[in-house]
Formats: structure tokens, sequence, C-alpha cells
């Protein structure tokens, strides 16, 4: 179960409840995020992910096949586009390091198909979906193993801020259990503000949360879309998120600039109430 926003649902900021009040209902109404993460199970709804195999040799460029089977186990060739695609794909080792969102390419029979970098070690491939005459999107999840000697990696502290390359990217607000709380990510580059991120998939950043221990998996989207008058290109892009439980979490942002589509990583731990819009806390409650 993925927490999709409906990218026709937006709003321009933080500035009045009533907008935050909305989209709160709007998730709860859609059944997204709140009760439970996604991508926990192989099968869910009738629909079930199958791989070409769940041991795959190491190395950059790995093919990976694979398929979704309907309720009558045969190949879904029909499905409801979401955020300008069929299917999300999305790969991490069970130590949260390698994490990869890419999107395949299926045949007329239904096989889909990509290429990964595969690290030594277990890890968890989730499909992000939306099938046709379905009622909703669905995440499933499978769990593969990457054959040689595996180095697991600890898992990162938590920070507020990332760095890719050149670029930064600050982490303000706070994941609370079981309610709907703001997420800011602001992007500069060399310290200044990136103003002009591009459109990556009908939005300006996708954010992936995955809950530490089991990888629960959820998937939000920013708040606004690109083009829809009030929506700024950076720096600031805005989510709302629910944690389902209490716990540790590893947020995975990309987003576009210049061409290039870049990923920042960060260790959240949940805290019992929201942080204050636009204050940073360097301290977090860990459960």
């Amino acid at each position: 179960m993925s927490a999709h926003t409906d990218p026709t649902t937006h709003h321009g900021g933080h500035g009045g409840h009533g907008a935050d009040s909305a989209h709160v209902a709007h998730v709860a109404h859609r059944g997204h995020g709140g009760g439970q993460a996604g991508g926990l199970a192989v099968s869910a709804e009738g629909y079930t992910l199958d791989v070409d195999s769940a041991i795959l040799a190491a190395g950059p460029r790995q093919r990976v096949g694979f398929r979704v089977l309907g309720p009558g186990g045969r190949p879904v060739t029909e499905f409801v586009a979401e955020h300008e695609k069929d299917l999300h794909f999305i790969a991490v080792r069970r130590d949260t390091a390698g994490f990869q969102h890419v999107h395949p390419v299926r045949d007329e029979k239904g096989d889909w198909s990509t290429a990964l970098d595969l690290e030594p070690g277990d890890w968890r491939f989730f499909a992000d979906i939306h099938p046709a005459g379905h009622d909703g999107t669905l995440t499933l999840g499978i769990d593969v193993a990457v054959a040689g000697a595996y180095a697991p990696i600890p898992l990162p502290e938590a920070a507020r801020t990332a760095r890719i390359g050149a670029y930064d990217v600050a982490l303000d607000g706070a994941l609370v259990p079981g309610e709907a709380s703001p997420l800011t990510l602001t992007v500069s580059r060399n310290g200044e503000p990136v103003t002009d991120l591009e459109p990556y998939l009908a939005a300006y950043g996708h954010l992936v949360a995955l809950r530490v221990g089991d990888l629960g998996y959820l998937h939000v989207h920013p708040e606004g879309h690109p083009g829809d008058g009030t929506t700024a290109p950076g720096p600031a892009i805005r989510f709302l998120a629910v944690a389902p439980t209490a716990g540790a979490y590893r947020l995975f942002l990309d987003f576009q600039h210049d061409g290039v589509v870049r990923t920042a990583a960060f260790t959240v731990h949940t805290t019992e109430t929201a942080a204050p819009h636009g204050e940073h806390h360097g301290h977090h409650a860990h459960h």
C-alpha cells in the first residue's frame, strides 16, 4: 500500500490549517499510509510480484526480470499510470544501502525488465502499481539474494542534512506515528538555494520512506505539482508523511537538477509530536 497523494490535490503551503486538514482527510480517505506500511507481502488483494530468479549475481547493470500476476494468475498488462509511469520499482538492500528507484520496461506479454547495480547481500524489491480495474494503488515486495561476500553497513546516524556532491539537502519536520505531519526538504548547491528544480515524474521531488527492521514501505509525493501556479521549483519541497508506527525510518529523496536525478538519504526517528514548521530540531526521541 503506497501513500500516494493525488497530484490533482495540492496546496500552496502550510499557511493555514484548513489546507493541511483537507490534505490529511484526503490521505485518510484513500486509506494510504496511516494504518500500516506497504510492501511487506509478495501478494496482496489478488496481485502477486513474481521474479525470474530470487538469486542474482552481483555487479553493475544486472538484469532483473519480473511480472505482476493478477487475480487469475496471468501477467497484468494494463495499469493506471501514477506520476507518468505504469510501475515504480524500488530496490534496497536489507541494511538500507544501495537504494535505487527505477522504471522498468514491459513487453506485450506483461514481462518487465530493468537493470540494477547490485552488491552482495539480501535485497528487497518493491513494485508500486495501480492495476487497471483495481480501486487504488498497492505496493508488493519480494526478497532476493545477491551472491557474494556480504559486508552489512551500520544504520547511518540521524542527521538533518545530506550532502550529494555540490548539493546539500536540509530536512525540516518530524515523523509522528499515526499522524500526517509536514516534512520540508530544502535543496542548495554550493551554499546557494536551488530555485530551478526540474520536474521529475510530474513532481519536483519524490520521497520514499522505509521502516528500519522490516523495510515497511511508504511512498509520498510533495504538495502541489509543477505548473499548478503555486508550487515553486525549489529550494523547498514540501511533503505530508505518515509513519505507521514509532521507530527509525530511512528517507530517500529523488530530485532533478541540470538534467541529473540525485538521491539524498536520511535516517529519521519518530517523535511524539510534530515539530513546528520552519524550525530545525537536533534531538528526537528514540523508540
